[in-house]
């Protein structure tokens, strides 16, 4: 293991994941197998490895982030494996890539971990006629290559040499086969040749690798100006989405499919497909009309170098997809670029808006130093393509430079785009900013691919439009959540005080989610942390009022205190209950006294590092009812002892047992103990990034007993 881990030193690390991808795919019988590397501190799984089906099927979830509702992004995100047995099964729980992928499959996810980091995940795909189970092997199978794959990246690391996905997936080769004598190759070909019809071959990426002269003669094109081929590039009349969604059914769910389509001007040809993991048999016969369950196929236009229609289509449909689930006006810029830019060859995409007169750039993939100075900035009267298509809503190409230097002569952009497209960003009928596409090589952009492009624009401005109104009501609500929450806390001698406060990073709305440090006197201070339920104003300015009433009544014994605030609440009548836990620090007598209202139990750290998480007597939440009692506890505090109150955002994940993930969080906090407690805080925002969905707010608070005062 050391040996290959030092392999991984030289750039051939990924080449050992191969191995890793080959070895799993074959014990477990899978069709199509992802390698998702998860590098440290981000929120993004790369593919690293692929086997079975092409890149460019792939291309949608080259990028997963860690909180899209995505099967793999769910296994590393919870920690579990995630089985869907069929595309129904899917479709219920994972809407996006079922629209995309409407093909008969069972899919498999699970987490690569080692100790309590997340290193990446597995996606493995059967054909859909798998059974609804995972089987044992199956499932140890997955376990054992997650396990594996965990330790040859944990001994890379160690030695200094992560392993690191590339800017794209390694495509593994499929299966070699076998070589025939040449008697058996001779008697193959007698064999295909006495079939009826034309016999062909294609690749896993759809390439022709091989026809016979049948094949040819009813195609109508001579064998070598197939081979090599995409039939629906090299043949307008297969250009059609129905005919290359049946190669896709073929690939990604190793379905035997069979369609028919118009020859021009009038011979109808019938296809049936057989798939297997090297490749696509085809047979090709003459046929009297389209069967009567065939799909309709339409008569395409004459043959474009632009992506085939059902290529754009595929993607249009992810973008589209996708796009409605994103919130900021990053996430959407991100997003449009991982779906458009592969789909259609674009080198460099900018999203521009106007601001204060003049285009601002609101984001870019790939874009050329050069071309964001000439484009950023530009008064919104300049003789500049991106404004004149942001006042006119016109959108315009330029299939090479001499073309867009003809219409803006002053543009000064010769060396950094060949051709380009400046498409218009309309909301309710008035443009806002401008989309622009550059392309290193000169590009013929066809009356089709424009429409499809201007639509694309259309969707990307829709998306934009929502994202910017969901920015904007977030940065309100969150000052005014910032400004019910402590700017800083007192300083209390002999106590290192850490707090961190985390918003949602998904869905809209603020929480109620608070905490607070109290100095009474030179010896003594209360600390709490509460979270009131709801995620809208209201929730925020009953937060406000909770944090205030526990400030009145601080001094009091912690049982009062809850008992106080509880009577407000239920005397106001909000509609709104509060979880809340309030702790008395006695720092001269070493101990603490604790009382709880419903809320998560806190987790206290001995000097020697044992953690536990506290069993408190229990207490009902705030504000249901007015007679509540709220019991006490006592425990010693000594010097070099520390306590974390949490809100459940830090520890909640679906499908994870509480107690499991607060014992988890005990470990992280136990590990930490040579730490500063803000070290420690960052320590276990990070954990929770990784462990959570980040559809809650979280709320922390961290206190240390100094061994010295002072």
């Amino acid at each position: 293991m050391q040996d290959q881990a030092a392999s991984a030193a030289t750039g051939s690390g990924t080449e050992l994941l191969d191995s890793a991808v080959t070895h799993l795919v074959r014990e477990a019988g899978a069709s199509v197998g992802m390698l998702y590397l998860l590098p440290e501190d981000e929120a993004t799984l790369y593919l690293a490895v692929l086997s079975g089906v092409p890149w460019q099927l792939a291309t949608p979830w080259n990028r997963v982030p860690l909180s899209a509702p995505i099967p793999v992004a769910d296994a590393v995100r919870h920690h579990c494996l995630i089985w869907l047995g069929s595309q129904e099964e899917l479709a219920r729980r994972y809407p996006r890539p079922a629209l995309v992928m409407p093909y008969r499959f069972a899919l498999c996810a699970a987490p690569i971990r080692t100790g309590s980091t997340d290193r990446g995940g597995i996606v493995l795909l059967w054909p859909g006629s798998h059974p609804l189970e995972l089987a044992p092997q199956e499932r140890k199978a997955v376990a054992g290559a997650c396990h594996g794959i965990g330790m040859l990246l944990q001994q890379a690391d160690a030695m200094g040499f992560p392993v690191l996905p590339g800017s794209r997936p390694r495509v593994l080769a499929p299966p070699e086969p076998p070589v025939p004598e040449p008697a058996e190759a001779a008697a193959a070909l007698e064999f295909i040749g006495r079939l009826p019809g034309g016999s062909c071959a294609l690749a896993l990426d759809g390439s022709i690798t091989f026809l016979n002269d049948a094949a040819a003669d009813l195609l109508g094109v001579g064998a070598a100006d197939l081979l090599g081929t995409l039939p629906w590039m090299t043949l307008p009349w297969m250009d059609d989405p129905a005919v290359e969604d049946h190669y896709r059914a073929a690939v990604i769910g190793r379905q035997q499919t069979s369609f028919t389509t118009l020859r021009p001007p009038d011979r109808w040809l019938s296809f049936h497909l057989f798939p297997n993991s090297s490749g696509i048999s085809v047979r090709i016969t003459p046929a009297d009309g389209p069967a009567p369950d065939a799909p309709p196929v339409l008569r395409p236009p004459p043959a474009t170098p632009a992506p085939s229609r059902a290529t754009a289509l595929y993607h249009l449909m992810h973008l589209a997809a996708t796009l409605t689930e994103a919130v900021g006006t990053q996430d959407v810029i991100e997003l449009t670029g991982d779906q458009l830019m592969p789909a259609f060859g674009i080198q460099s995409l900018v999203v521009m808006t106007s601001a204060e007169g003049r285009l601002r750039i609101q984001g870019r993939r790939g874009a050329h130093p050069t071309l964001m100075d000439r484009l950023d900035g530009a008064p919104l009267n300049s003789d500049t393509p991106a404004a004149h298509v942001l006042m006119t809503g016109v959108p315009g190409f330029y299939s090479d430079f001499a073309e867009l230097e003809r219409a803006f002569p002053s543009e000064g952009l010769r060396q950094v785009v060949a051709a380009s497209a400046f498409l218009p960003l309309i909301v309710s009928g008035h443009p806002v900013g401008a989309l622009v596409l550059a392309y290193d090589q000169d590009h013929d952009f066809e009356p089709e691919e424009r429409a499809l492009l201007t639509s694309i624009a259309g969707l990307l401005a829709q998306a934009l439009d929502r994202a910017r109104l969901y920015d904007t009501k977030d940065r309100l609500a969150h000052s005014l959540q910032a400004h019910l929450l402590p700017h800083t806390l007192p300083r209390v001698e002999g106590l290192d005080v850490a707090a961190r406060y985390l918003p949602a990073t998904r869905g809209v709305g603020i929480g109620g989610d608070f905490y607070d440090l109290i100095r009474l006197d030179d010896s003594t201070a209360a600390v709490t942390i509460g979270d009131v339920q709801g995620h809208n104003v209201n929730a925020a300015a009953l937060m406000g009022q909770v944090r205030t009433a526990v400030h009145a009544s601080a001094g009091a014994p912690p049982d009062e205190v809850l008992a106080r605030t509880n009577r407000l609440l239920t005397d106001l009548d909000p509609g709104l209950f509060t979880s809340c836990l309030y702790i008395h620090l006695d720092l001269a007598g070493h101990r603490a006294v604790l009382a709880t209202a419903g809320h998560p139990p806190p987790l206290v750290r001995q000097p020697d590092g044992q953690t536990e998480v506290l069993a408190l007597p229990p207490g009902l939440l705030l504000g249901v009812d007015p007679s509540s009692r709220y019991p006490t506890a006592e425990i010693p505090l000594p010097p070099g002892s520390a306590l974390a109150l949490y809100t459940d955002g830090l520890v909640e994940a679906p499908g994870v047992d509480f107690d499991d993930a607060t014992a988890e969080l005990a470990e992280h906090f136990a590990l930490a103990l040579e730490q500063t407690m803000d070290e420690v805080a960052d320590t276990l925002v990070r954990y929770a990034r990784r462990a959570t969905p980040g559809t809650d707010d979280i709320a922390l608070l961290l206190v240390n007993a100094l061994r010295t005062a002072g």
